[in-house]
């Protein structure tokens, strides 16, 4: 996957974007469990009241509050309030951290001044060990002691609460906060009802922001990913279009089909989750942990036990599914395969009724795709419920962990419920990046099958420093001294080919079977390089020239006729569109394609199917033949192109295209001595050597092959 990373480079202002909105859309996810613990905590349990800092308060609850305070925090909050009517108010620039300090300034003094009330237990025994009249306020009694003895009691108290936990002395601070509310006359409820609005509504505006968050990244990962594809199929095809022969036969059909289409997809679609579910993970798993230190330390081993039993999981599927992602694309390949033979040799299957095989050798090639699918798929299936049994799990020992810490007064209801939520977003971020590992080895598969595609050397390529024929010489074909193997295999398929033809010439090709007569006219359009010697067109070795000024030259005509769907017209255009339409006429009338051609209802525009379905076997040759025709190129190569003909037709054709072909070199390639009579030279080739070359007369006389070929296929009387 790494590897296909270079394709995503123009997209890189995308993928900037994306993990822009991952972070803000991880920022509001992991804030609103705090919001959820504070509206319990704070709403509910503390009415509203966020901590022990009062917004105003009472001279005389002030004034009592700052016997208990050294002289440097009685500052401090004098530089903090300022006073209005007998009343004590915070000023509005007081910011987070003078906040805090003032809320640890205010807690010792709010729990002694609280523990003194005349109506509580310690007030009634303060009253009791001083002597005074019952109904006394001890406070006052203590604001009339010595600054010593104030001191000292102060001290003795803030070493008798010292191991109190931090939320105990919060929560009598507000407690203390909310009774002088009450004897102020302020609505607590109001406060309490306003809290939990404001709260409320901070925390569906984080969802709202959520949802456009996720929206926008899904729709970015889905155009990235969509942009992925289609670089990649279109660097594929590009690819394989400039595949020599030798290249086109490491693969097959099927697999480079497959290749581009199916292994493309499985890439696509990963990249599309990748950035949605794979970057989003670890953004929300890693601020996860930050948040639940934050919110309490003392659980964390709860996490690090979940992580643990999530990885071990992870390991033993990898373990068993893992090596069968590979085997599952060659499997996808071999089905392609065997459905691709299937139906391309249908007629063939029928003529030999041999469907009931070809049924039985497509199941057995689904079966086993099938099987390995339900393999993989059924270790996948253990996944989500051993995944939420942990979940669910930890839950339980998170409560059973907090219920004690709550009781034991270290925690307070909403941090727990806030650990949850922490610790279900850590687990659930764990659980898409293995989700997604289930879709990634195979996605990792895909990507090496394209990445070995794309990065294969391309044996035939042009040179740096090409070579392009003079303009006078036009038409010429030279082999000096060929000899040709092909990649891999052990003996030469040509030796020691030589021979020259002059612009206008029509050389002829014939053999036995094997003989190397197609081999030969390929190494012309150069779809092999040879292994030694050279061929030359127009003076040029083909090794010198661009591919395109090479094949710009030259009109293939292959063994077996191809067309492309579309129609008559479009096919006899494919190799120069911008030819008039007479000249299209002229090409199928040189072809003898004009009498079926204009009996068709559309005539020229009538449609081609797929492959030249729907056309016959001479008419399909014919139409190829008119292709090249149309080029009007300076060499015609026929390779063996008339094969489908009748005896009228191949004499008819080859009267007209000597007539139309004149001032051009054409290479014939054929199995009948009828084809080639009129040849100005033959080559007669022999188990890849020349056995002879010359005139239909010459070789009569002087080449022992030749005569044998000639006599086995006509009577002396038509020889002569």
């Amino acid at each position: 996957m790494i590897k296909l990373m270079k394709y995503l480079k123009k997209s890189a202002g995308a993928l900037v974007l994306i993990v822009g909105l991952l972070f803000l859309q991880a920022y509001c996810d992991l804030s609103l469990p705090d919001y959820t613990s504070k509206i319990i905590n704070v709403g509910i349990q503390q009415h509203g009241i966020e901590d022990g800092v009062p917004e105003k308060i009472r001279t005389e609850t002030m004034d009592s509050l700052k016997i208990f305070m050294p002289e440097e925090d009685v500052q401090i909050v004098s530089d903090a309030y300022e006073t209005k009517q007998e009343t004590y108010v915070l000023k509005d620039d007081i910011s987070e951290e003078e906040r805090k300090e003032l809320n640890d300034i205010f807690s010792m003094p709010m729990m002694m001044v609280g523990a003194f009330a005349s109506d509580s237990e310690t007030g009634k025994a303060m009253i009791q060990k001083m002597g005074l009249p019952e109904g006394t306020d001890p406070v006052h009694a203590v604001a009339a002691l010595p600054e010593e003895a104030v001191s000292d009691m102060t001290e003795d108290m803030r070493e008798q609460l010292k191991d109190m936990p931090e939320s105990i002395m919060t929560q009598a601070s507000v407690a203390f906060v909310y009774s002088e509310y009450k004897a102020m006359g302020e609505d607590t409820d109001a406060i309490q009802m306003r809290y939990i609005a404001v709260s409320g509504a901070r925390m569906l505006g984080m969802a709202l922001v959520i949802m456009l968050a996720a929206i926008c990244v899904t729709f970015l990962s889905a155009r990235v990913a969509a942009s992925l594809g289609h670089d990649l199929r279109n660097s594929i095809y590009r690819k394989v279009m400039s595949f020599s022969s030798n290249e086109y036969n490491k693969f097959s059909t099927a697999s480079l089909i497959t290749r581009s289409t199916n292994d493309v997809q499985q890439v696509q679609m990963v990249m599309a989750m990748l950035f949605r579910i794979v970057l989003y993970a670890p953004i929300l798993g890693i601020g996860g942990v930050l948040k639940v230190l934050e919110t309490d330390s003392s659980m964390t081993w709860i996490l690090a036990v979940a992580v643990v039993l999530i990885f071990l999981v992870i390991v033993v599927l990898f373990s068993v599914a893992m090596p069968k992602f590979t085997v599952l694309q060659k499997l996808i390949d071999r089905l392609n395969l065997v459905s691709r033979e299937i139906l391309t040799g249908i007629p063939v299957i029928r003529a030999f009724s041999r469907e009931k095989h070809e049924e039985e050798r497509f199941e057995a090639a689904n079966q086993r795709l099938t099987k390995t699918n339900l393999f993989v798929n059924r270790c996948m299936t253990f996944m989500m419920p051993v995944m939420m049994l942990i979940m669910n799990g930890i839950s339980v020992l998170i409560i059973y962990t907090g219920a004690h810490a709550v009781d034991n007064g270290t925690m307070q209801v909403g941090n727990v419920m806030a650990f949850i939520q922490y610790a279900m977003q850590i687990i659930m971020s764990f659980l898409m990046i293995t989700m997604m590992s289930i879709m990634l080895p195979r996605a990792n598969v895909a990507a090496l099958r394209i990445h070995e595609i794309l990065e294969i050397k391309v044996s035939i390529q042009d040179k740096e420093d090409t070579v392009s024929p003079s303009e006078s010489r036009r038409g010429e074909i030279e082999f000096d001294h060929v000899s040709f193997a092909y990649p891999d295999a052990g003996e030469k398929v040509l030796t020691d080919i030589t021979f020259k033809a002059k612009k206008g010439d029509t050389i002829a090709v014939i053999g036995s079977t094997g003989s190397g007569k197609s081999t030969l006219v390929n190494l012309i359009p150069r779809f092999y390089d040879v292994t030694e010697g050279c061929v030359k067109i127009d003076g040029v070795d083909v090794r010198d020239m661009t591919q395109k000024d090479l094949r710009d030259r030259l009109g293939y005509v292959p063994q077996k006729g191809v067309l492309f769907s579309g129609t008559v017209d479009s096919n006899i255009r494919y190799g120069k569109k911008e030819i008039s339409k007479d000249k299209v006429k002229k090409a199928a009338e040189v072809a003898q394609a004009t009498e079926f051609i204009e009996a068709k209802p559309k005539q020229y525009e009538s449609p081609i199917a797929q492959g030249g379905s729907n056309v016959s076997g001479g008419q399909k040759q014919r139409l190829s033949i008119a292709r090249a025709i149309a080029k009007e190129p300076e060499i015609f190569i026929f390779d063996d192109s008339f094969s489908a003909l009748d005896f009228k037709t191949d004499s008819a054709l080859r009267k007209a295209l000597k007539e139309y072909t004149k001032d051009a070199t054409t290479v014939i390639v054929a199995q009948r001595i009828s084809t080639i009579l009129h040849a100005d030279q033959i080559i007669v080739l022999d188990e890849g050597k020349m056995a002879g070359i010359g005139t239909h007369k010459e070789l009569m006389e002087g080449c022992e092959v030749y005569r044998q070929i000639a006599m086995s296929q006509l009577s002396e009387e038509e020889l002569a």
